[in-house]
């Protein structure tokens, strides 16, 4: 393709400005939830985790609709309707005069939420096999990227006024949306499109695809409740931290900045030391414990300094996941590497439903309802979580040897 150099740096920007725009509204949120009646920092957390899983449930039934829709319609068109449906849901977030109105926008992100997943494609169409990965490399690059500057971003202007981020983050949106549509040329060409299929598009197929895969139970049950644990940070960061030292959205806007330019050295230069190093299962099992230790030192914090310090130990386990991945796909053929990850995918996106209503209901229950006063309980069960993961992970990785084969052991 001509335009390839072109059509990377627009996915690029697209990819980056979608999560500028999910960056920005984190530092806000649990302002705007309060403002509109969801009461205590604890009660705002339970609405927000609410809205998170209602997106996480659209996206779980529609990515895979959209995915086959680009399969026949090209990529472009879906880009552009994804990127349309986050400018309206940033609109209702800016403008919703109530909580249910807020649902509604997050519902309509959540159909339309196929951006980065059809980003994804679109590089592999328009990317030679030797440039593939390299070209892939862009998709982590614009995240951290993106996750560094929006709650920066969010924080800043969440102190000028609530509903501000929104805006910025709609505008934004839109920006890209009408660069995309008359710069963005189309990269699937029609012989190469297929007709769409149900049986595809069903994500509960995808999830059946694990059951081919008995050898790494372990490891699949080990990632999805990993998935599971870090909502303990993900859905509840902004509240805890508002609750416990009454945080602005500034500095929940900064500290968020921290974690991800942390995050960024670690996946960008420590994964790769550590496993040259040490080796995958090394890694994964210091990762993981590097996460269980951060999650049950942030249980117990109360200086705002320590916030920081924990969140250092935290990040380090960063390190697990890709890890974890690599061996994942090392113990299947190359045939079989998209349908892995797909199921992967599913199973984060149905992890992706359950955590943030757990782990907001349980932050409520103890700021709100309970007669011990424990915010932090929910870092705390993450922390168990992820120890309940390496005992899983374990039962696939003591047979596990480095041509990614796994050895039967036989009485």
């Amino acid at each position: 393709m001509s335009n390839r150099t072109p059509a990377l740096g627009f996915i690029f920007v697209t990819v980056l400005i979608d999560v500028i725009g999910i960056g920005i509204i984190i530092p806000v949120m649990p302002q705007l939830l309060e403002e509109l009646g969801a009461g205590s920092a604890g009660e705002a957390s339970m609405t927000g985790g609410i809205l998170l899983s209602s997106y996480a449930i659209m996206q779980f039934f529609f990515a895979p609709i959209l995915g086959g829709l680009s399969d026949k319609y090209g990529r472009r068109l879906i880009i552009l309707i994804s990127l349309f449906g986050l400018t309206i849901d940033y609109l209702f977030l800016a403008l919703a005069p109530t909580i249910a109105l807020l649902f509604v926008g997050r519902l309509i992100a959540g159909i339309g939420g196929a951006s980065f997943t059809t980003a994804s494609a679109y590089i592999a169409d328009v990317s030679t096999p030797e440039k593939r990965a390299q070209n892939f490399g862009l998709l982590g690059a614009a995240f951290g990227l993106g996750f560094v500057l929006g709650p920066a971003i969010g924080g800043f202007l969440g102190d000028i006024g609530t509903r501000i981020p929104f805006f910025a983050a709609a505008g934004l949106t839109m920006l890209n949306w009408i660069y995309g549509f008359f710069i963005l040329p189309e990269s699937l060409s029609k012989e190469n499109r297929r007709e769409f299929s149900w049986k595809r598009a069903n994500p509960i197929g995808s999830l059946k695809q694990l059951r081919t895969y008995p050898l790494m139970f372990g490891l699949i049950t080990s990632i999805f409740i990993i998935y599971i644990a870090t909502h303990s940070v993900n859905s509840n960061w902004s509240f805890f931290n508002e609750e416990v030292f009454d945080w602005s959205p500034k500095q929940i806007g900064l500290s968020l900045t921290y974690v991800g330019v942390l995050v960024s050295i670690v996946q960008a230069l420590l994964v790769k030391v550590f496993i040259k190093r040490f080796g995958v299962k090394n890694a994964i099992y210091t990762g993981l414990v590097f996460n269980a230790l951060g999650l049950i030192l942030f249980s117990m914090v109360y200086q705002e300094w320590m916030i920081y310090a924990v969140t250092t130990i935290y990040v380090l386990g960063g390190i697990a996941g890709p890890s974890l991945q690599g061996i994942m796909s090392n113990m299947v053929p190359s045939n079989q590497q998209g349908e892995l990850m797909g199921a992967i995918t599913s199973l984060q996106n149905l992890a992706n439903i359950i955590g943030p209503f757990i782990m907001t209901s349980i932050f409520f229950y103890f700021t709100s309802k309970s007669d011990l006063y424990f915010p932090g309980a929910a870092f705390a069960l993450g922390s168990i979580l992820i120890l309940v993961s390496i005992l899983f992970a374990a039962k696939t990785l003591r047979n596990y040897q480095p041509d990614g084969k796994i050895e039967v052991k036989t009485k």
